[in-house]
């Protein structure tokens, strides 16, 4: 603004000189007047001049091919050197007390983290038990670091221990729900990790983050395995699914009307294992007497169902 009443007011000039696409010369001027009584003119005024001037080319930069031997083109994922070295418990024990004894809020803390997550990841089941047993401990500030951890480990063993801890009952609830929500992103899901969580899906205790969490795992493992309906520990997923359908998707009440919005949503979760259950899909989108709400989640169901199933016979026009 230019009005009578500014304060402060600046003005940078720059002047550049370029010969044969390449910056010879800059020279800038900067000017800053601050008025204190604009109606009495008074004030400071500053003036800085700056220049910069190219006083050479290299027209070669000499290197050691040696040098660019141990380079290589990759993404910005995080990386870390393998541990070459076996890792023992006690180790790993150790660390989980210099984690309760470092500052929250310091570098050493965030690099002591990541080093634990590694470091699990060489653990066997039997050895994350035992560390479990004696790093089970709460820091001074309620943190839990090997909990915090475990998620991030994402090995057959750390998802098994996961599952255990869930079962037992040793994990707060809201931590609880941290270990399913991370399942779906663990990378590279093994049949292993999927036998041991199915048996979670068949408790009456089981919440809407365990349904998801198990069938995201369950989809991702299937984008990897094209013939993952074959898999044992996939079909006791899709038959404990299977047996909430009932068959039709009937519903008693308004609880089991929520249960059974649920159920569906996790079998859409599940990708192409949810195939086999493609007729009782149709059958619960069929039905007329259903409730909307269920025929319109079994219809959503079908999201990631081949398309091969989902225009047959199987899903027929519904809505006529």
């Amino acid at each position: 603004s230019q009005s009578e009443q500014q304060i402060v007011s600046s003005q940078l000039e720059c002047v550049q000189s370029i010969g044969d696409g390449v910056l010879e010369e800059a020279k800038c001027t900067e000017s800053d007047r601050a008025t204190l009584l604009p109606q009495q003119g008074s004030g400071a005024e500053t003036q800085t001049r700056c220049a910069l001037k190219l006083l050479h080319v290299e027209t070669e930069t000499l290197y050691s091919k040696g040098d660019s031997e141990d380079l290589y083109v990759t993404d910005i994922l995080y990386e870390r050197e393998v541990t070459k070295r076996e890792v023992t418990g006690a180790e790993v024990t150790e660390l989980v007390w210099k984690l309760c004894l470092a500052h929250s809020a310091s570098y050493e803390t965030a690099d002591l983290f990541m080093t634990l997550v590694f470091e699990l990841r060489h653990l066997s089941l039997e050895a994350l038990r035992a560390l479990w047993q004696r790093s089970s401990f709460k820091c001074r500030d309620n943190w839990q670091p090997l909990i915090d951890a475990l998620p991030s480990c994402a090995t057959e063993a750390c998802v098994v221990l996961m599952k255990d801890l869930i079962a037992s009952g040793e994990v707060e609830e809201d931590k609880v729900e941290y270990f399913f929500w991370s399942f779906a992103f663990i990378p590279n899901p093994t049949s292993g990790m999927i036998e041991s969580l199915a048996p979670l899906l068949k408790s009456p205790r089981a919440s809407q983050s365990c349904f998801l969490g198990v069938t995201a795992l369950v989809h991702r493992f299937c984008s990897a395995h094209s013939s993952c309906g074959v898999v044992p520990a996939v079909q006791s997923v899709m038959r404990t699914l299977g047996k909430f359908l009932g068959g039709n998707c009937t519903v008693q009440d308004a609880e089991h009307l929520s249960k059974m919005q649920l159920v569906l949503k996790a079998i859409g979760n599940a990708g192409l294992a949810a195939a086999a259950l493609a007729p009782a899909l149709s059958s619960c989108a069929a039905l007329r007497s259903h409730p909307m709400e269920i025929r319109l989640a079994a219809v959503q169901a079908f999201r990631r169902i081949p398309c091969s199933l989902r225009v047959s016979d199987l899903l027929p026009h519904i809505w006529d």
